[in-house]
């Protein structure tokens, strides 16, 4: 049997004072959702994938999109119905238990910490291509790539984890103005890349299609998957949002529809212009790309330049989604309090951002983003398989839970998302699941010796009592409590843990 946290009592707790402020609008979420997927994945991934599945990367790309996209409807409805930074570590923790939720949240160290070291990884690649292009010089490789890539130390993976870092622990609004400026760069960045690209194109290029054939696109389909991480982070920004239950669900459909589109242009723009063969041995392609068409460095230094800043809004964007699921998970009591300290001034966790970001550091200093990669992949698609589990058993357990956005043909979309969540996890290979597999179990043993222990929900934390179904979010003056979406939240007491299989 499980413990279970009830929906409301999830969105009355966010609600009880922790020091976030709503901050954060529609285009803000937008371009929020903008700048945690694009970045490694395309400017430094496409070449991965490409030398996988050759120009069928466009099919790659797409069924990746549609394991997304699945996903992505679940993802809405959820996040509409319970808007709170826990992201898909509360919505487990609603529709499956805690042993499950705690297990989400683990594997989200896996897709927002390791990310964060992967995408600085791949920061790196393009400073010494931007240094390059505007001095001639790059940086030394001692300095430039941990010891598994010939180097000592990535130097410029630490320096673009600490300067979110910093710009985090200033304050959301300031965060959100920087992302979603660098999320409109990029855009434009990209729109001058296949502007480039088509004005090479030729058809020839683009045979054969398939070279490897169809186990040739799986493969190229699992690390196109990357590309698409972070979309879910719009989730985590429940609680500092304006109008979640509408903007929500929004944002994530808008972002995952501009994002594809955007994909699989640039893909068939840079096949198109130069080759298969050429995009799939390059780490910065698409510098490579504007090159050879322009006949000049300064095209690629451009591309250089918006990759720099794309990435580092990739980083800026996941970081704050780990910092937000730490915080759930703290408040819940299944990590250290530390995570949940909320900065009075700041309104921002900024012990939580900077152990974050020590933490995170060292992977990206020391690891090769080939040995990262595989291993947040499959922990993705667990998450992204257990949200869509979520869903149907939310819509079993909770029929009269308020949806601001429903999935479209239930249940077949969740079952769909479920399928090809799984077909990935797959083709991701032994190694990976083994490495999974263990991952999981050292989780199972800290929830074991740490979280199961020290739970809220078990520990006379918070107690839901029924009021009125119109309640709006009301301090309750000298009483302590507050109410919330007709749950009132008395801190102090003790909610009796409700059980589930």
């Amino acid at each position: 049997m499980s413990r279970i946290k009830s929906p409301a009592l999830l969105v009355a707790q966010a609600g009880t004072g922790h020091g976030l402020k709503r901050t954060m609008g529609r285009f803000q979420l937008i371009c929020f959702g903008v700048g945690a997927i694009v970045g490694t994945g395309i400017f430094v991934g496409l070449s991965d994938s490409v030398a996988q599945a050759g120009p069928a990367v466009v099919v790659s790309f797409l069924l990746a999109a549609i394991t997304c996209v699945f996903t992505a409807f679940s993802f809405a409805e959820l996040g509409g119905a319970i808007p709170v930074s826990g992201s898909s570590y509360s919505f487990a923790y609603a529709g499956l238990g805690e042993t499950t939720a705690f297990l989400v949240g683990w594997c989200l160290l896996l897709e927002y910490g390791i990310s964060i070291s992967a995408v600085a990884v791949g920061w790196s690649q393009y400073v010494n291509e931007l240094l390059h292009s505007l001095t001639g010089l790059t940086l030394p490789a001692a300095l430039s790539a941990g010891p598994g890539d010939g180097g000592i130390v990535n130097l410029p993976a630490v320096i673009v984890i600490a300067m979110a870092a910093v710009l985090l622990v200033r304050g959301v609004r300031e965060s959100a103005r920087a992302t979603a400026a660098m999320a409109l760069l990029k855009l434009a960045i990209l729109a001058a890349f296949c502007a480039v690209g088509y004005s090479a194109f030729k058809d020839g290029n683009l045979t054969p299609f398939s070279p490897a054939g169809l186990g040739g696109v799986g493969a190229g389909t699992t690390a196109a998957f990357f590309s698409y991480i972070g979309f879910d982070a719009i989730t985590t920004a429940g609680e500092e949002a304006k109008n979640p239950r509408k903007d929500i669900p929004v944002a994530i459909l808008v972002c995952m529809g501009v994002v594809t589109l955007l994909y699989c242009a640039v893909a068939l723009a840079a096949i198109g212009a130069v080759g298969g063969h050429q995009v799939g041995s390059r780490p910065a392609a698409l510098s490579y790309v504007v090159n050879e068409v322009t006949g000049s460095t300064v095209g690629g230094g451009i591309i250089a330049f918006g990759a720099v800043v794309a990435i580092a809004s990739v980083v800026l964007a996941v970081m704050y989604g780990q910092t937000r699921i730490l915080l759930s998970m703290s408040r819940d009591g299944l990590v250290p309090p530390v995570f949940a300290k909320v900065d009075r001034r700041t309104s921002t966790p900024v012990a939580g951002t900077l152990i974050v970001a020590a933490v995170f550091a060292v992977p990206g200093a020391f690891s090769s983003l080939d040995a990262v990669v595989g291993l947040c992949t499959i922990g993705t698609l667990a998450i992204m398989a257990v949200v869509n589990i979520a869903v149907i058993a939310l819509r079993r357990s909770e029929p009269g839970l308020t949806r601001s956005f429903r999935v479209p043909l239930y249940p077949v979309m969740p079952l769909l998302g479920i399928g090809f969540c799984l077909y990935l996890m797959y083709e991701t290979g032994v190694t990976t699941w083994l490495q999974f597999a263990v991952f999981l179990a050292v989780g199972l043993l800290v929830y074991a010796g740490y979280g199961r222990r020290h739970s809220t929900l078990v520990a006379g934390a918070v107690q839901a009592v029924p009021v009125a179904e119109d309640a709006e979010v009301t301090a309750l003056p000298g009483a302590g409590a507050t109410v919330l979406a007709g749950v009132e939240v008395t801190p102090g007491a003790t909610e009796p843990a409700r059980q589930g299989a």
